[in-house]
């Protein structure tokens, strides 16, 4: 009985990636999340979004974004419309406000990952969208469960005009995946479900709705609203008397079968859980698996870094040269990141559609976030906020702690609105990603040696870092903390803008003549 839209998920709305990872599958017992914003719009810039007091009565106006129709000399980028507005709380949490806000004070991180749904399911009525919801349950809430739940109140109220969205939300102690239908044209309200990944698991969402069966009376493990079935039922999409009820083939069927989406699902399974043995072709893989190791901040960076090197769906495969012993080898030239019709072109079956291959690295990504929250430490030195730049292959992620007062101007600066500038750090790392990829084979291997050093050492000084840090909290020095760690956040970051300038130089100078 499950039906298929016709327009279920646009190419636009292919656009991120985001992997859980549950405390008991963690090398250091965190909750992760994460998030590449693969956009051709998103701003670019994040910034801190300080604690406030609100009066009796305020309210809080609330606004959709919209792609804005392109104006000569500028790049495409969103325009913001006023929704409606809704009563503020008494108090609201410290958060990282990025195109879609990530962390709180609270060490309550969310990542995201849009899968489109059924067309027929969008309406207008609603007040809020995906960004908004994003800074709502981060300004409200200190946990997942609570985030989940006020989402719930706030959707069921005030409307969802959004399409179907994957929320991956993490606290101290667990994660879930939230997924987000509108409530049918015309109407205001949402379809939600939630379930969480277990402790021992990590779990992925690559464009595609991947909750399926659901146990409501298992409350540990699943939410959902309280129209989930009869939605489906109205509609034709679901026969309680003939099968059982899976929320993705009810909802965005047509997303399952996407190899752009299920590609990546196998491939973050097959770097973390390769015992699996899972099938890259298969159009469902498992909700969650157990990796075959404590997965690391390395093995995360790991994953978002991929283009399917070493693999059947290598995609540096578009260009291939004979080798001295007459096998066929990758050419420096090839590269991974071509477009649609360059890939045709090559004979890559499918292109950078979402009908065909796309990898988790992407060169359109905007910038990319892995979350760490950590509840053996007080909050001011537990939520962590990885971030990079652009492509994750030719980029590097900075430590940018979640109680930090600001963070460096250039990160603040959103490159869209300048264009082209040094004082936007994205453009730093665009010019050194979209220099490398001319010639990958050769100027990877250069980035690399720049990044790899650089992320280990960032990653060793965590230690030193952070018991300088749980020093001064034991001294009752907590504004000296969180000033020692605004410091450091912003040294590290002005360190990697510069790197990335003076990287992307070097390649300028080297490289010149062999394109």
């Amino acid at each position: 009985m499950y039906g298929q839209s016709s327009a279920e998920l646009s190419g636009e709305e292919l656009e991120c990636t985001t992997v859980t990872v549950g405390r008991k599958a963690s090398a250091d017992g965190s909750v992760m999340t994460s998030h590449t914003d693969d956009s051709g719009r998103t701003r670019t810039s994040i910034t801190v979004v300080a604690a406030k007091d609100h009066p009796a009565g305020t309210v809080k106006t609330l606004y959709r974004r919209r792609a804005a129709a392109d104006v000569k000399g500028r790049m495409p980028h969103y325009e913001f419309v006023e929704t409606g507005q809704i009563p503020e709380v008494a108090h609201t949490y410290q958060y990282f406000n990025s195109a879609y806000p990530c962390m709180n004070e609270k060490q309550l991180a969310i990542g995201e990952s849009t899968f489109g749904g059924r067309s027929e399911l969008r309406s207008d009525r609603g007040l809020i969208d995906c960004s908004s919801l994003c800074m709502l349950m981060l300004e409200r809430c200190t946990t997942a469960r609570h985030a989940i739940r006020t989402a719930g109140e706030l959707l069921e109220k005030y409307g969802w005009n959004d399409g179907g969205e994957c929320l991956t939300i993490a606290d101290r102690q667990e994660v879930w995946h939230l997924e987000i239908v509108g409530p049918g044209a015309g109407k205001t309200g949402a379809v939600w479900v939630a379930q969480r990944v277990p402790d021992d698991h990590v779990g992925v969402n690559a464009n595609a709705s991947t909750v399926r069966e659901i146990d409501l009376k298992n409350r540990d493990y699943f939410m959902a609203s309280s129209n989930v079935f009869s939605v489906a039922e109205e509609n034709g999409w679901y026969d309680r008397k003939r099968e059982v009820f899976r929320f993705a083939y009810a909802y965005a069927p047509s997303t399952r079968t996407s190899i752009a989406c299920r590609r990546r699902e196998w491939r973050v399974f097959n770097l973390l859980a390769p015992s699996q043995k899972l099938d890259a072709n298969s159009e469902n893989h498992p909700f969650s698996v157990k990796p075959d190791a404590p997965v690391r901040k390395e093995d995360m960076v790991r994953v978002f870094k991929d283009y399917y090197e070493g693999t059947d769906f290598d995609l540096r495969k578009t260009l291939t040269v004979a080798g001295d012993s007459g096998r066929t080898v990758i050419s420096p030239l090839a590269n991974p990141f071509m477009k649609t019709d360059e890939l045709k072109l090559h004979r890559i079956n499918g292109g950078w559609s979402w009908r065909g291959e796309r990898s988790i690295a992407v060169h359109y990504t905007i910038y990319a976030t892995i979350l760490q929250c950590r509840d053996w430490l007080p909050d001011e030195v537990g939520g962590l906020c990885w971030f990079a730049l652009d492509n994750v292959a030719s980029s590097i992620y900075v430590p940018f702690y979640g109680c930090v007062t600001d963070l460096p101007q250039t990160y603040r600066t959103c490159g869209r609105e300048t264009g082209f500038s040094r004082e936007a750090a994205w453009w730093a790392f665009n010019r050194l990603g979209t220099l490398a990829a001319k010639r990958w084979g050769d100027m990877h291997v250069v980035v690399d040696s720049v990044w790899m050093p650089m992320q280990a050492e960032l990653f060793e000084k965590q230690t030193e870092v952070e018991a300088e840090a749980l020093s001064l909290l034991r001294q009752n020095k907590r504004t000296e903390a969180v000033d020692f760690l605004t410091r450091y956040s912003n040294e590290r970051g002005n360190t990697a803008v510069e790197t990335a300038w003076n990287t992307g130089d070097y390649l300028w100078t080297v490289f010149d003549g062999m394109w």
